[in-house]
């Protein structure tokens, strides 16, 4: 008799003053079904929420004891990085993704993601916003050209053709990114671990078209002009002083 081994999907959900929408993303991350019997792991990190975020949670896990969540609590705020850094720590999954507490990305897509690892192509997806026919909010044209050329920078630099390098939806095995010493506590996350998986000998990198459901900041947005400044920093740093 073969015993086969139940794989795992660790979703990080960094969360910082998110009352309004941390019930609503769990409900739906808990809610998807993911292909291949893959089971999820819920890691929910407080990066020292000033406001509902934790009785949100609190109410969450109440009314739904039978969702297992594996909860950290950061006792000072000190940003989405560090939170993602915690996440990846403790997680215990086969895989891992990133889900922000808001509602901008679906986590319905966790399987679009999964497949080509699955199927034995990939390593590590990305999930592009800018590829692919999935619906997408229309908003701020300064943010997509800022987007679009950190994405090119970073590209020039780690040699990969990917379109997004932005997004929040990245899917990886779990020994890799695990493996990987990261060091950034706000949004240099992003071009920081993209340098870094661009240097493993041998790494397969998809991406996937999502679809996007972008805020406004008068509805919770909060990264600004000066952290696309320190992500230019950070696509320089890494890929070039900090190898």
């Amino acid at each position: 008799m073969t015993n086969t081994k139940i794989m795992k999907l660790s979703v990080i959900i960094p969360a910082y003053n998110e009352q309004a929408t941390i019930y609503n993303i769990l409900k739906k991350v808990s809610s998807v079904e993911l292909i291949g019997g893959i089971q999820k792991e819920l890691v929910v990190v407080n990066d020292c929420s000033g406001d509902g975020t934790e009785a949100e949670l609190t109410r969450f896990r109440l009314e739904n004891p039978d969702i297992l969540i594996n909860y950290q609590k950061h006792a000072v705020n000190r940003g989405k990085g560090a939170a993602l850094r915690t996440g990846i720590q403790s997680a215990t999954g086969d895989f891992i993704i990133v889900q922000d507490a808001d509602l901008e990305y679906d986590p319905r897509e966790f399987n679009i993601l999964l497949q080509p690892i699955l199927d034995g192509f990939a390593d590590v997806v990305y999930g592009s916003r800018f590829v692919g026919g999935k619906p997408h909010r229309v908003l701020f044209f300064f943010h997509t050209i800022g987007n679009r050329f950190l994405t090119f920078l970073s590209n020039l630099l780690t040699n990969i053709n990917i379109s997004d390098m932005e997004t929040c939806y990245k899917l990886f095995r779990s020994e890799i990114i695990k493996g990987i010493n990261l060091k950034e506590n706000r949004f240099g996350f992003e071009p920081e671990v993209t340098a870094k998986i661009s240097r493993i000998p041998n790494i397969r990198i998809y991406e996937a078209g999502i679809s996007y459901y972008g805020r406004t900041y008068a509805e919770g947005k909060k990264i600004s002009w000066k952290d696309g400044f320190r992500a230019i920093y950070c696509i320089i740093k890494y890929n070039i002083f900090s190898r």
